[in-house]
């Protein structure tokens, strides 16, 4: 049996980690309800209420709206990184948000949803361990707050005093609370059918190979997921389906012992201990 503690700190990195198997319950956990940050893992939660609150007739997710050029909150990918206005469908800016962790297509939507709204639906499905405190904008106001300067810390003195890498002053969760919401997503729990099936498809659209999918290079097994990165703090959460049925959902959280912003050991930590654990579901 693979020793999970001892393959996250061979990576140098501290984990953790809860895994499930959608159909059975049956579960491996590693510091599963110890509280973590959750980075951009947030926008998970904002696309679940997002697709309730157009269930709701809240809000139509085709209806167009304009991102102004001058608007953009800091980011590498998507709107973030583009030079002019752009106009485009909520729906085509939530795909930007899990697909590519697009930051300005994730404050869009949260200024459209209301991040209250995300609490809300968070406490009332049970998930106490999962909170959001702030939008892309936030959080990185608060970093360069903290650290008095725009570019991202990798100095560990600075690093240490930044609230956005303290569960308890900033967006939060627990691995268990992430599997939970993730297996609502895939037993349309979370809402719809058709709403829950249009996240699946999403998550299942994300670009990023180096985290979890690394653990499954297999043409026949398809991987969904949500990244979230900070200095430090490298995360994904989603769900593994093998060709035999099988659905896992996993989440993986790391926090790493340097402060370098180049991690390939912690980021491939997350595929190898979601594989391990996965593995041991399967029996």
């Amino acid at each position: 049996m693979t020793d999970l503690g001892g393959l996250f700190r061979a990576a140098g990195v501290t984990g953790f980690l809860h895994a499930v198997d959608l159909d059975t319950g049956a579960e491996v956990a590693h510091d599963a309800d110890e509280p973590v940050v959750m980075a951009s893992v947030f926008k998970l939660a904002l696309l679940v209420e997002f697709f309730r609150q157009a269930d709701a007739g809240l809000l139509d997710v085709t209806e167009r709206v304009t991102v102004m050029a001058d608007r953009h909150t800091p980011g590498p990918t998507g709107v973030s990184a583009m030079a002019d206005d752009v106009t485009m469908s909520l729906r085509d800016l939530a795909y930007l948000m899990i697909a590519v962790s697009d930051n300005t297509a994730a404050d869009t939507l949260a200024g459209r949803v209301g991040l209250s709204a995300v609490n809300t639906m968070l406490a009332a499905e049970g998930l106490d361990g999962t909170w959001v405190e702030h939008d892309c904008r936030g959080l990185f106001a608060s970093i360069v707050e903290d650290a008095g300067q725009e570019e991202m810390p990798t100095d560990p003195a600075v690093i240490t005093r930044l609230r956005a890498l303290d569960p308890a002053r900033t967006s939060r969760s627990t691995p268990r609370d992430m599997t939970r919401l993730l297996g609502m997503v895939w037993r349309d729990e979370a809402a719809s059918a058709a709403s829950c099936a249009s996240m699946r498809r999403l998550l299942g659209l994300q670009v990023w190979p180096h985290r979890l999918a690394a653990g499954f290079p297999y043409d026949d097994v398809a991987v969904s997921g949500k990244t979230g990165t900070l200095p430090t703090v490298r995360n994904e959460v989603g769900v593994v389906e093998y060709p035999d049925g099988g659905r896992y959902a996993v989440a993986v959280f790391t926090r790493s012992y340097g402060t370098a912003q180049n991690q390939p050991r912690a980021d491939a930590v997350i595929g190898t201990a979601a594989r391990a654990a996965v593995e041991r579901l399967r029996g």
